[in-house]
């Protein structure tokens, strides 16, 4: 039996993808779970991709749905009328243009197939939630009425880091959302912003994403143990880029 390892927000970063694998041993019995956003910061978006396509053919590996992936198949398939260019360029998108320029047609096929294939999210035996960012709906994940959500939400990492630790589960006070799984891992908001660079938990909900996209660096842990693993800072990898800093 292998490990059950989470990785959080890769945002172009192969050359920190290449270390976590290293630094984490990780073998094809393990089974890995990418909390999506695999694109957009760093300047090799397209190379991680393939990395992850080749990665899907050696070993079971789940693959969630990230806000930067959605962007960039609504850009690879011209409905760039789905959101503001612009302020998608502002956020890493303008890195994965300019490395798609060198990218043939026959590959971006795959990379479309890919990124419609993500899901939205991974519930597990042991009622573990994977997600890229969260949900609102108070009864769960199946009652969600939209599905972007679970890409773009930012209030169940706000209402985890808000409570107050002295609050009983059982009392009405506690938010229901965090009664309904007995874990939950995000990426989507990086721990940097509250002065982190490690995996942060806070009520149920384990915030993965250390902060690859900016000065932070890419993360893998194993789920049951809770041991992590981590690359250099991504500013240190990638020294003559901006990404999204």
């Amino acid at each position: 039996m292998g490990r059950i390892l989470v990785i959080g927000d890769i945002h172009g970063g192969l050359r920190a993808l290449h270390q976590i694998m290293e630094r984490a041993n990780v073998t094809v019995n393990d089974t890995l779970i990418f909390l999506g956003d695999y694109v957009d910061g760093w300047s090799e978006s397209p190379q991680v991709i393939n990395y992850l396509i080749d990665l899907s053919k050696k070993q079971n590996c789940i693959f969630l749905r990230g806000n930067h992936d959605e962007l960039l198949l609504d850009w690879l398939e011209g409905n760039t009328k789905n959101f503001d260019e612009k302020m998608w360029y502002k956020h890493g998108g303008e890195a994965t243009v300019l490395a798609y320029e060198k990218i043939s047609d026959a590959t971006k096929k795959l990379h479309i197939d890919f990124l419609i294939a993500l899901d939205n999210y991974f519930l597990d035996d042991e009622n573990r939630l994977f997600v890229h960012a969260g949900f609102t709906n108070m009864n769960g994940i199946h009652f969600e009425y939209f599905p972007k959500l679970f890409y773009w939400d930012r209030t169940l990492w706000e209402s985890a880091l808000a409570l107050d630790p002295s609050i009983s589960k059982d009392s009405w006070l506690y938010p229901r959302r965090l009664t309904l799984y007995d874990e939950v891992y995000i990426g989507h908001t990086p721990v940097t912003r509250i002065g982190e660079t490690i995996p942060v938990r806070k009520a149920c909900v384990w915030n993965v994403d250390t902060g690859a996209a900016f000065k932070g660096p890419l993360t893998i842990m194993d789920v049951n143990t809770k041991e992590f693993w981590q690359s250099e800072p991504l500013n240190e990898l990638y020294f003559n880029e901006k990404g999204r800093n």
